[in-house]
């Protein structure tokens, strides 16, 4: 039986808003589906990523309930970039969302698992032809044109395969969300969307109106990630819903679909709390219907992709310590088994997290560490600078809110292999992306004759 987190008193240590919901621990040992990690990581090794469905499930029916009771006409599409594999595709298909897809390997995992090609929307700043065939040939349900060189390859293509194709455009509005540089899209420098302010969208929208083969359906912005406050989100609406109302105006523009993106942040960092979906749901459609009847425009249908909001909290990365190395008076280094080929977030842009001794969870924190993974690079640090029990060889550490962009950013470096990922619910744990091998690596290679 899963425990809820009001049913659980544990050490103020450990901080549950980061973890998956049905996480507790007992005995010192970290539990998360009513799954005891420590056992976990004994039977299928570490790096190992855990993915809890109960919490992958709630997050799904929690952003489908709290924006459609406040705005019936949502379609929520999770952005698969965060994470994605077949039984993920799975998943989400019974819960009812869509996708949105951003190449041609993520459209090819929604059509293995049957995925409903009317709930699919294609994103991308530089999707190729064979890419745009594929999405053709796919029936995806609507492609997010990014710019103006996509719009005519498009164009020509639906022309030749005798197609009609859905489109929205992917507007840049110019706002700044307030997150870091190299996830912010939607401000003026930025190699995202169509600029409202040199003309560019304009000219996009005259194209795709007089385009046969091309059926404009909607406007689409995205400002960045993770959005830690929904002021970005009303300014970006009203300005996105002040520019529809002039291209109406202009050039009898239907606005049939809106997407202000997604970008919905989650709990990183004990003293970091994240808003709850209800938030942005509240901000979100209220700004919709007071601005579309300001501008007496009729509602769109509203489009949601949250991606991290929905898998982030839901993984937790299981380490096991090796190494460990202290220089007097500056740093002690805990050196596991894992780091930036399989999260490479802290190297990339400074990503925070927590970390707990999976095996000594809710123990008197009394030293300061750093955590650091095996790779060939200075910059492989996982978590750095913080307090933990005292840490031995052999202990596991577990990172919490790793269920997004980790698994999906890994590689190959040091040709280490990619972890394996296990879903747990109930007790029970299933392997979801098995551990890689040498023969998975070296079967792209194409070995030369050097003689």
């Amino acid at each position: 039986m899963n425990v809820p987190h009001d049913h659980i008193n544990p050490s103020p240590a450990i901080n549950f808003n980061i973890l998956p919901i049905t996480s507790r621990i007992e005995k010192h040992h970290l539990f998360i589906g009513n799954c005891d990690t420590i056992e976990l990581a004994s039977s299928f090794g570490t790096p190992l990523y855990i993915l809890d469905e109960v919490t992958i499930r709630q997050k799904c029916t929690e952003f489908l309930t709290e924006f459609q009771k406040r705005y019936p006409n949502t379609t929520v599409i999770y952005a698969c970039k965060a994470f994605i594999n077949r039984s993920m595709a799975s998943l989400l298909k019974t819960e009812g969302l869509g996708l949105d897809v951003c190449s041609a390997g993520e459209i090819n995992i929604a059509a293995s698992v049957q995925f409903p090609s009317d709930k699919l929307y294609f994103h991308g700043n530089n999707k190729t032809v064979d890419e745009l065939a594929l999405a053709l040939k796919e029936n995806i349900g609507c492609i997010v044109v990014d710019n103006l060189y996509e719009l005519a390859l498009l164009s020509d293509i639906a022309t030749k395969t005798k197609k009609k194709q859905d489109i929205m455009l992917r507007i840049c509005p110019g706002i700044d969300p307030h997150t870091h540089k190299y996830t912010t899209t939607g401000t003026i420098d930025s190699k995202f969307g169509l600029h409202i302010s040199t003309g560019q969208a304009e000219e996009a929208i005259i194209r795709a109106i007089s385009a046969p083969n091309i059926n404009l359906v909607g406007l689409h912005c995205h400002l960045g990630s993770p959005i830690f406050e929904t002021a970005p989100f009303k300014q970006a609406i009203e300005l996105m819903l002040e520019f529809a109302a002039q291209m109406k105006s202009k050039h009898n523009l239907r606005l049939l679909k809106f997407s202000p993106g997604g970008g919905f942040a989650i709990q990183y960092k004990a003293d970091s709390p994240s808003l709850p979906i209800a938030d942005y749901a509240e901000v979100i459609t209220s700004t919709l219907i007071k601005k579309s009847y300001e501008l007496n425009l009729d509602p769109p249908k509203l489009i949601i992709e949250p991606g991290r909001s929905i898998i982030g909290q839901a993984g937790v990365a299981l380490y096991t310590v090796g190494s460990i190395k202290e220089i007097p008076e500056v740093r002690k280094y805990i050196l596991v088994d894992g780091g930036m080929t399989d999260n490479i977030r802290h190297a990339l842009y400074n990503a925070k997290y927590e970390a707990i001794v999976a095996n000594k969870a809710g123990q008197e924190a009394t030293e300061r560490v750093t955590i650091s993974g095996r790779a060939c690079e200075s910059g492989d640090i996982l978590v750095q600078d913080i307090t933990l029990p005292r840490i031995s060889p052999g202990d596991i550490i577990a990172i919490p809110s790793c269920g997004a962009y980790c698994i999906s950013m890994s590689s190959n470096y040091n040709m280490f292999f990619r972890p394996t990922v296990i879903v747990v619910n109930n007790g029970k744990a299933r392997i979801t992306q098995r551990r890689e091998t040498i023969q998975d690596i070296m079967r792209r290679d194409v070995l030369m004759d050097t003689n």
